[in-house]
């Protein structure tokens, strides 16, 4: 990566910093309440599912693909984990937990086996998977609620239990953090996902594995929201047909927001947190400032749209981030 390249990322990421510092504190003079410390931690805690599913998403992006699907898988994989805990509330937690992820990842691979292996547009078949997820959803539940008092209390409980003095939610936000960017910066996997989305026929020429690939990033989006289903219906204690109706489009726009480049081999897990942390201050901060949830909604889309042109600039004059090829003894740097 040039250094012209990692000087425009990082001023990207200190500037969307410097932002949700000077937001949070301009609604503090608004709200003095907004900056105390319980009001700073139920913000931190409202938006880890963002961040977490941000994270997935900019994987996806950074292939130049994208998965509209994750709402509605989030929405299936967290109805499926609300039946199962209702009518078997006996059943310990982690196999419930376990269950979700595994129906998520399913179904992220198979949007990772149409777009890998028969090399369908990523956004035609996450669109048509969209549908049939939401769809799933009704036909499973028969279009009943699942409520608070019908799923066990340990169900219900986990998300917002502490662990020294910090919610779970909290501590999977972090961990998944951890992971992507692990995954994305000291790995051959994640290299290969930045060769793909900046040269496709370069990539496939070096021996990368695209198909395989994009199966398992597809599938890692999907595994992502089949954990973020559980988490949501526990976290809300309600599980019902329209969970995270359009949701999939706020967790776009953090990445977007977040600098990742939807031509792809853009991005960073800095700049993914970052974004979905902006737009959890934002959505937490006008209610507060008495802001009617129809001028948030087009404030949203001007700060996407202003992020959008933002990129198109960084990309005329730094070029794409390019991450160093791994050759593995099966590739030829020819």
């Amino acid at each position: 990566m040039s250094l012209l390249n990692k000087n425009v990322l990082k001023q990207r990421e200190t500037l969307l910093a410097a932002s949700i510092v000077a937001l949070v504190l301009l609604v503090g003079l608004r709200s003095p309440v907004f900056v105390s410390p319980a009001s700073l931690a139920n913000l931190l805690t409202d938006s880890t599912l963002l961040v977490m599913l941000a994270l997935a998403q900019m994987l996806v992006i950074v292939t130049r693909g994208v998965d509209l699907s994750v709402a509605s898988n989030l929405a299936l994989s967290g109805m499926m984990a609300a039946l199962l805990a209702s009518r078997n509330p006996d059943l310990p937690l982690v196999l419930v937990v376990l269950a979700a992820a595994a129906i998520g990842l399913v179904l992220g691979l198979v949007n990772g086996w149409l777009i890998g292996y028969l090399e369908l547009p990523p956004i035609v078949v996450t669109l048509g998977t969209m549908s049939v997820y939401r769809g799933l959803v009704f036909v499973l539940s028969g279009g009943a609620w699942v409520s608070s008092h019908h799923m066990p209390e340990h169900f219900i409980a986990f998300p917002l239990a502490r662990l020294l003095g910090v919610t779970h939610l909290v501590w999977i936000a972090g961990a998944a953090v951890l992971a992507a960017w692990f995954l994305a910066r000291h790995s051959r996997f994640g290299r290969d996902l930045y060769a793909i989305g900046n040269a496709p026929s370069c990539a496939r020429y070096v021996g990368i594995p695209m198909a395989r690939r994009l199966l398992w990033t597809y599938g890692l989006s999907g595994l992502m929201a089949g954990l973020c289903g559980y988490l949501w219906v526990a976290r809300y204690a309600v599980a019902y047909t329209e969970i995270a109706y359009g949701f999939e489009f706020t967790v776009i726009a953090a990445c977007v927001i977040g600098g990742i480049s939807i031509a792809g081999g853009t991005g960073s897990v800095t700049g993914a947190v970052l974004g979905a942390l902006f737009l959890g201050v934002i959505g937490n901060a006008l209610p507060v400032v008495q802001v009617s949830p129809f001028w948030q909604s087009a404030l949203t889309g001007i700060v996407i749209l202003a992020a959008v042109l933002i990129n198109a600039r960084d990309g005329r004059q730094g070029g794409r981030q390019i991450l160093p090829l791994h050759l593995g003894p099966n590739r030829s740097a020819a």
